[in-house]
């Protein structure tokens, strides 16, 4: 080779090597084109959206944070689908703290009545233990299988005003609250809640009046996406509105998991008022797997370990590794497949939070149940979740993380 071409060649190279990405996460995505090149060759129509932020501890154990994201975009709308379930827990939590009543706690017995507007009472619970609801057993149930109904039932305690208003107050913005889910109502519907009364045994200790959020929190601006939808069984073939619909962004949702998390790494505005009690049961219930759960009981076939793990395990449906345990909020709808997850390994010290959302919709088209959450989404969110972990086990650590704050599976209380 003659040196002149060698020198052109030499200088060639380390252009090339100055143009690769020094974000860490552009790099696992664009060094693993076998899992990501269809995704990174076309992020836009796939509406990608992921945030990983990698945790250092210091000799005190204390926590600092760094963050690599790949198309983030706080404005760039999406359909948050089951995560909204994530703060309407805590918000119903701090919501019995700031009530300051007397025998009133999160496991005291919740009864939903109706006052019309579409609402449905809901006066026992076959799934819990003593057969009654609770704000705790609710809880349990978004946090372990996504359930929708328990959703609905915070939704009304909380209220679609206060929910929002405290959402704002807490410093995290663009976040809307405004419908229930899986459930036909209309607009002005959701804005009314029901009436709620909590009792220790026969006494009435609390009793909440339904309530009317008189905000009409719906944007001006609308919100379309897709080439159609199914409307009572019949393709409409135009866009879908979404205007009316929840919007929790990625940024937002990994912020409110490190408060629970994390709460002195995040400014005092944004932590939720929960108790030591209240951690220990997030801390359980966020981790712990159906299969470990007597109260309700979940049969391993259909709610098998991954079933609301998708960082790492959501391709895959066998048992999970004990020692690796995730820290989460799923959610999927509309062909839109999301986690909010910190991955903690208890053997290995390694840790981190990954949040992210991919559409899986390649027709366009809404509510025909054809999505492609298990050739697209799942395997994303498991091979990302994998290979940022294999990434973690190299990654030099001045201090392993003491993480036993975290292992309570097994040992809480309830």
């Amino acid at each position: 080779m003659k040196p002149f071409t060698a020198l052109l060649l030499f200088f060639f190279c380390q252009f090339c090597y100055a143009q690769k990405p020094e974000n860490v996460l552009e790099k696992i995505l664009y060094d693993n084109p076998k899992q990501f090149k269809k995704i990174t060759d076309n992020p836009q129509k796939y509406e990608i959206q992921i945030l990983y932020t990698q945790i250092d501890r210091d000799a005190q154990n204390r926590p600092s944070f760094k963050s690599y994201s790949y198309q983030l975009d706080a404005n760039k709308y999406f359909y948050p689908a089951s995560t909204v379930k994530f703060p309407a827990v805590l918000l119903a939590m701090e919501k019995i703290n700031d009530l300051k009543i007397k025998g009133l706690t999160i496991h005291s017995t919740m009864l939903t009545d109706s006052a019309g507007h579409g609402q449905i009472s809901v006066l026992t619970d076959t799934t819990a233990q003593n057969q009654l609801p609770s704000v705790a057993h609710y809880a349990k149930k978004i946090l372990l299988v996504s359930d929708n109904e328990a959703f609905n039932r915070l939704y009304e305690f909380v209220g679609q005003s206060e929910f929002n208003d405290k959402l704002r107050a807490k410093n995290y913005p663009g976040v809307r609250i405004l419908h229930r889910l899986s459930t036909p109502l209309s607009v002005i519907e959701n804005r009314y809640t029901n009436p709620i009364r909590f009792m220790n045994g026969s006494t009435n200790i609390y009793a909440q009046a339904g309530r009317f959020n008189p905000k009409n929190l719906v944007p001006n601006t609308c919100i379309l996406k897709g080439l159609g939808y199914y409307k009572n069984d019949s393709l409409v073939r135009e866009p879908f509105d979404f205007t009316t619909k929840n919007f929790f962004g990625i940024a937002n949702q990994q912020e409110m998991l490190k408060a629970v998390l994390f709460p002195e790494a995040v400014a005092k505005q944004k932590r939720f008022r929960l108790t030591a009690d209240d951690y220990q049961f997030l801390y359980q219930y966020m981790s712990q797997l159906p299969s470990e759960t007597r109260h309700p009981y979940y049969d391993p076939k259909e709610f098998y370990d991954s079933y609301c793990k998708f960082t790492m395990f959501g391709d895959r449906k066998e048992l999970m590794p004990k020692h690796i345990r995730v820290f989460n909020k799923v959610g999927d709808a509309y062909g839109f497949l999301l986690d909010n997850a910190y991955i903690a390994d208890f053997k290995t010290g390694v840790e981190f939070m990954l949040s992210a959302v991919i559409y899986c919709n390649e027709d366009q088209i809404f509510n025909d149940d054809k999505y492609e959450y298990d050739t697209i989404g799942h395997p994303f969110f498991g091979d990302i979740g994998r290979l940022i972990y294999q990434h973690e086990l190299t990654r030099p650590r001045k201090h392993k993380a003491n993480l036993s704050k975290f292992d309570v599976v097994g040992k809480a209380k309830y």
